[in-house]
């Protein structure tokens, strides 16, 4: 009874370390975008929850409430776009300096020449600001480097071609995803040169399997309450051969413009998901033949939430179909890796034991269809 009880606190442990810390105060990787204005000024446009840089809350804390600035975040939720670009102002030149921008290897002058704030609503969701740097580019620039502060998390930095005469945005010509403090690769002022296939492919790879790891947290409860049910590789692979398929059918639809639905709609119904499946592993002590079915269903709408992802990130036009399915790659090798980090804790060793069911599916599912539950609650009514 003893090996019980440690096989089921240790799994338990696995699950629940991560997930329940997840809020709608979750961060979120920021979005830049450079462009060059005919060769004389370059600017970047950084989208970005603009209190968590104010309240000095970074990438070590997954949730701001773990923050010890908490209270002081929560606070400038409430303010209103005039109230919180005044506290912004004094701020200016610590983003100015958070963002470096190199030519061979010295740093370039750049100052803050808009601030855009959304109106306060829903409190309990990251309202994103969108910050504009601009500088003047020297005589004879042929390339910039830029580079985002370690201290304030991963960003996901594009780089444009100039605004047309029309006004329309420029087009994506590179699009790289710097964590770590890491630089970029050198971004040609003349001539944006643009990324080949296999760079594309490398990089959204990583941006895939990032949004599993660490970063998706519904999507590995999902992907947990799968095995459960049915922890052998073959019941198993039928399923997650399911959720595949038809995730990836939304996210090109979804990428494509051709299929759009609102996260409003789309975030409720995978944490309802979550909740089906919980359920389903705790009511039935097999594995029906519904239920790749239903996996299928609800791999349509993961599908559209990682569409909503990707389209944040932005896409090359030249290589979107490498981008695409580099992502996809990505996000399967981070679920595989939940798979076999489920099969290394539990499955090995518990799941031919006569008190599996009892000792690990059950509670286990529950907390899964207990954390899904509040998710569903908090996305619909906050």
């Amino acid at each position: 009874m003893r090996k019980v009880w440690i096989a089921t606190f240790a799994f338990l442990a696995c699950i629940i370390s991560g997930p329940t810390s997840v809020s709608a105060h979750e961060l979120r990787p920021a979005i830049a975008e450079l462009s060059f204005n005919e060769g004389k000024t370059y600017q970047i446009s950084v989208s970005l929850n603009l209190e968590a840089f104010i309240a000095g809350i970074g990438p070590q804390h997954q949730d701001t409430n773990d923050s010890p600035s908490a209270k002081t975040y929560d606070r400038l939720r409430t303010l209103s776009p005039e109230e919180l670009r005044a506290v912004f102002d004094p701020k200016k030149d610590a983003f100015s300096q958070a963002v470096s921008v190199l030519r061979n290897k010295t740093r370039q002058q750049s100052e803050v020449v808009a601030v855009d704030i959304p109106p306060v609503g829903d409190v309990d969701l990251a309202r994103q600001s969108t910050v504009v740097l601009s500088g003047k580019l020297e005589a004879g620039t042929e390339a910039l480097v830029v580079s985002w502060s370690e201290a304030f998390g991963p960003v996901a930095l594009r780089l444009r071609t100039p605004i047309t005469p029309d006004g329309a945005p420029g087009e994506v010509v590179q699009s790289v995803y710097l964590k770590n403090g890491a630089a970029s690769p050198p971004f040609a002022v003349s001539s944006a040169t643009k990324q080949t296939a296999s760079e594309v492919f490398a990089e959204y790879i990583v941006v895939g399997f990032e949004h599993i790891l660490p970063l998706g947290l519904d999507h590995i409860l999902f992907v947990v309450g799968l095995f459960l049910l049915s922890p052998r590789f073959g019941p198993l692979a039928w399923q997650v051969s399911s959720f595949t398929v038809a995730h990836t059918v939304t996210l090109a639809l979804g990428m494509l413009g051709i299929v759009s639905v609102s996260p409003a709609i789309v975030e409720p119904l995978i944490a309802a998901s979550i909740v089906y499946v919980g359920v389903e592993n705790i009511l039935t002590k097999s594995l029906h033949r519904w239920r790749p079915i239903v996996v299928f269903l609800f791999g349509l709408l993961h599908g559209l939430g990682f569409a909503g992802v990707l389209t944040e990130f932005g896409l090359s036009t030249d290589h979107f179909v490498a981008g695409l399915i580099a992502f996809n790659v990505g996000v399967e090798l981070g679920q595989l890796t939940v798979i076999a980090a489920c099969f290394a804790v539990a499955g090995l060793w518990f799941r031919h034991k006569s008190w599996y069911r009892q000792a690990i599916s059950i509670p286990a599912s529950l907390c899964i269809s207990l954390i899904g539950a509040w998710w569903c609650f908090e996305r619909v009514w906050g």
